[in-house]
């Protein structure tokens, strides 16, 4: 499903316009960003939870040349489901 489809449904089923629901979408996703970039966890009862993770600096391979290179340590935004929505796909 894309972002266009998303906000098609969105639209429809809370009786918004298009354009309202494409707001109400991007306000959402900005929120989960800010406070993941503030190191929160954003918990969506029902739905899941995303978080921070801390992956520690690692060397790695150059697939072309082989020779050996460093990845730096980073922060990797993750996603847990939750039961609502574990329960729902089975």
């Amino acid at each position: 499903m894309t972002k266009t489809e998303l906000v098609d449904k969105i639209s429809s089923q809370a009786g918004l316009s298009k354009a309202d629901a494409g707001r109400a979408l991007d306000a959402t996703l900005e929120g989960v960003k800010v406070a993941l970039k503030k190191g929160q966890k954003v918990t969506l009862v029902g739905f899941g939870t995303f978080f921070v993770s801390k992956r520690k600096a690692r060397k790695g391979r150059n697939p072309r040349t082989g020779t050996e290179i460093k990845i730096p340590a980073m922060k990797v935004p993750k996603f847990t489901a939750g039961k609502g929505l574990k329960d729902s796909i089975r």
